[in-house]
């Protein structure tokens, strides 16, 4: 993992927002270790010279080789609103891949039904499997590969990553998912965050450009 910017791009007394690298968890593991909320919650201690314990909450959470933006809450109530929000699908996440081959339709949505086990999701049939729906456009081509902009509508667990691979396009690097190419980390970036402020209802957009 390369070394990374250890603070926040958008930070208030309620959230926070952090550029994850691929290669960090989002939250300390058991083993210990590094993580992007133990590097931020060091960074608030040192930065407001803040005594005892920081609260630092993710709202939701990135796969270890995934690379983009993690909303943290400060506090237990901006936890419990943003929390909310998330359940009710009103906040909006935007991610950037690089896929192997080349997609015939430039822009379209998949609706699958995932299900996992053992740490990886396969697509299964409606009776089996939570419904899985992205959004997907077409940014650039190259020979063999594709830059995609997708939308999530659902946030199942490693939904892009199974459904790009059910068609055909796994994201590159992603060994796991039939993907040739192999790497330390996935070109899969959540580039855009858009979320309504826990206290005054403000829409906050929060942007990343993928580093692939």
């Amino acid at each position: 993992m390369k070394s990374y910017v250890k603070e926040p791009i958008y930070l208030d007394n309620h959230v926070c927002v952090v550029n994850k690298p691929a290669g960090l968890p989002t939250q300390p593991r058991p083993s210990g270790g590094e993580s992007l909320e133990g590097d931020i919650k060091a960074w608030i201690k040192q930065k407001f010279h803040k005594p005892g314990n920081v609260f630092l909450t993710p709202v939701h959470r990135l796969d270890l080789p995934v690379s983009g933006l993690v909303l943290f809450a400060r506090t237990s109530k901006s936890l419990s609103r943003l929390q909310a929000q998330m359940r009710e699908r009103k906040i909006r996440k935007t991610y950037f891949a690089r896929v192997e081959g080349r997609l015939k339709e430039k822009e379209g949505c998949l609706r699958h039904f995932i299900s996992h086990g053992s740490r990886r999701a396969q697509i299964v049939s409606q009776e089996q499997g939570k419904e899985a729906v992205l959004s997907y456009r077409v940014i650039k081509e190259w020979k063999d590969q594709t830059l995609l902009e997708l939308e999530l509508h659902t946030g199942r667990y490693h939904q892009i990553r199974a459904q790009l691979s059910f068609m055909g396009h796994p994201i590159r690097g992603d060994v796991k998912y039939g993907a040739k190419t192999q790497g330390d980390h996935i070109d899969l970036h959540h580039g855009k965050l858009i979320f309504f402020h826990p206290i005054s209802q403000e829409e906050i957009t929060v942007e990343s450009l993928p580093p692939f």
